[in-house]
């Protein structure tokens, strides 16, 4: 009887934590992703409407954050130079960072696929209300196709599979 209660009081707690992150996702499944416009890390704009035609992963990170760091570990084989070459685009944008924190971040790391800042929120505030790592999957057509909270292993790998399909 004690199990059966623990299994129950640890479902009831994932299941409340889930509810929490479903929350703080402001777009859903299905809806068009919002516009807007970023700086890049390198100072040039890019606007989301540039992007169309492409198949998008779109992920909100900061340098302070470890879940976002393990995730990095697998953007650059397993996502960059994967898709390369593909109809598709990848934009990391660092929520809340400073220029001078992602530049520091870049020069530690050695990472330099496109990173877009958004030190005020604004961006991630159309997508989101908290937790990060945060990645969107859009569409060729601009429509949202999946998403993900956190970073495991099988959450990115299961991305990776949605990016293969929508490019096939």
């Amino acid at each position: 009887m004690k199990k059966t209660l623990s299994l129950i009081a640890i479902s009831l707690l994932l299941a409340g934590r889930t509810s929490a992150q479903d929350r703080d996702v402001l777009v859903k499944i299905g809806d068009g992703a919002p516009d807007f416009e970023v700086q890049l890390f390198d100072g040039e704009k890019l606007a989301t409407r540039a992007l169309r035609g492409r198949v998008v992963l779109l992920n909100f990170w900061a340098t302070w954050n470890p879940p976002c760091l393990e995730e990095f570990k697998r953007v650059p084989a397993e996502i960059i130079e994967r898709f390369e070459g593909k109809p598709f685009a990848y934009l990391a944008i660092s929520r809340e960072d400073t220029r001078d924190q992602v530049k520091a971040f870049r020069e530690k790391t050695g990472y330099r696929f496109p990173m877009g800042l958004d030190p005020g929120r604004e961006i991630f505030s159309k997508f989101a209300a908290a937790s990060i790592p945060r990645d969107f999957v859009i569409d060729r057509a601009g429509k949202i196709v999946y998403m993900t909270s956190g970073y495991t292993e099988k959450g990115f790998s299961e991305m990776i599979r949605v990016i293969e399909k929508l490019l096939e």
